[in-house]
């Protein structure tokens, strides 16, 4: 194993990140941009905060180096609701270390994650500045992942891009050359309110519904079928319903609404699934005569390079280095901001990081702190390599 005698550092720094709530929704990641601005800042690093795409929730970018190559380190900043306290045998913001582990909500994805890449940069201006290294570093602290809002698109328009990029999301340490993509489709079926005592004056809302559910289960059970040898099967699922919420218990609802979540391989086009959807809402028209509108909600694309690139290899080489273990290729299930890298900015670019896939948005959320220490090893390792440098 490596020596880590940058260690306290990194994993104090991720303990004062757990710390800062930037639960999305509602979108509160503010105050954590201002604390990462002001810790570069405060460093004499480069350091912008940028109040686009949400003026009220400012990212943040920096860079250290100058020219090419570089070197995209991206994070985000927010984090899934802690939901109920009680539920965790640990406060969901008190970043404490237990038998070797870091909980708190965050402390996976990927709040240890920022850490490494904020330390990293510090590191890697030394060596940029002695002339060690050619080229440059820049750091994304982005908002609104958890959501599809576009901060790192946003990141990336404003000059904030490079021609490598590692997404820090938690792999455990497995490099993800592909990441499956998702849609979400807000579908309102329509039916007829009446009184409850005289429910034959009417038509429920939830009944007209039924065959919608069950036509996107037999649209699943047909996905299924169709796989991605790196990030598994495409998936239909109904993730939220909706009905006379609100209204008088003896009302008959007229309106229903269910979320469609499309899981889209890197194969597939968006636009494609959209007219299987139209297609298979036609079908359940023409059928059982149930009327329905359809609208697009949130969306992830779906991304992937070479999954024996350049990058991809030299992380894979560092890893085994670092943890004494290479990783095969791989996918991730979850959908991440590398899409905004590699389809909008058309880099190189993969998503690698510390910690667990598993603890993400799980009570009593946590990373081994081993993970962060050797995860800071291997960003330092393979940034020195994309950049030419010796070790």
């Amino acid at each position: 194993m490596a020596e880590h005698g940058r260690v306290p550092d990194v994993v104090d720094l991720a303990r004062e990140l757990v710390r800062l709530d930037s639960e999305n929704p509602p979108g509160e990641e503010a105050a954590c941009a201002r604390f990462v601005h002001d810790w570069f800042a405060e460093r004499g690093v480069d350091t912008e905060l940028v109040e686009e795409p949400i003026p009220d929730r400012p990212q943040v970018a920096a860079r250290v180096g100058e020219g090419d190559p570089t070197l995209v380190l991206n994070g985000h900043l927010d984090v899934v609701p802690a939901d109920d306290p009680a539920e965790w045998t640990h406060e969901p913001y008190a970043a404490e270390v237990e038998d070797g582990r870091l909980y708190g909500r965050g402390a996976a994805d990927m709040k240890s994650g920022l850490a490494v890449g904020m330390v990293a940069m510090l590191e890697l201006r030394e060596e940029l500045a002695d002339g060690d290294l050619d080229g440059s570093v820049v750091f994304h602290g982005a908002v609104g992942e958890e959501t599809a809002v576009p901060g790192t698109k946003t990141l990336l328009e404003r000059g904030y891009d490079g021609d490598y990029g590692v997404v820090l999301e938690p792999t455990d340490f497995r490099v993800a050359t592909s990441a499956k993509g998702l849609v979400c489709y807000e579908v309102t079926v329509e039916g007829d309110p009446s009184h409850a005592s005289r429910p034959d004056q009417g038509r429920n809302a939830v009944l007209e519904a039924r065959p919608v559910v069950d036509a996107i289960e037999t649209y699943d059970r047909r996905l299924r079928e169709r796989e991605d040898p790196l990030v598994g099967q495409a998936y239909a699922n109904v993730t939220r319903f909706e009905a006379g919420v609100g209204g008088n218990l003896g009302v008959l609802p007229g309106t229903a609404k269910l979320v469609l979540d499309r899981r889209v391989l890197p194969a597939e086009e968006i636009a494609d699934v959209r007219d299987e959807v139209d297609a298979l809402l036609d079908d359940v028209r023409e059928e059982h005569g149930v009327e329905t509108r359809v609208e697009e909600i949130q969306r992830y694309e779906s991304a992937a390079v070479d999954s024996d690139c350049e990058l991809a290899e030299t992380i894979r080489d560092h890893t085994a280095a670092v943890t004494g273990e290479r990783p095969d290729p791989w996918g991730i299930e979850a959908a991440t901001d590398v899409r905004n890298l590699v389809n909008d900015a058309g880099m190189e670019a993969v998503t690698w990081g510390p910690g667990e896939l598993a603890q993400a948005h799980t009570y009593d959320e946590s990373i081994a702190v081993s993970d962060v220490r050797d995860g800071l090893d291997v960003t330092l390792r393979v940034a020195r390599d994309v950049l030419d440098g010796a070790e």
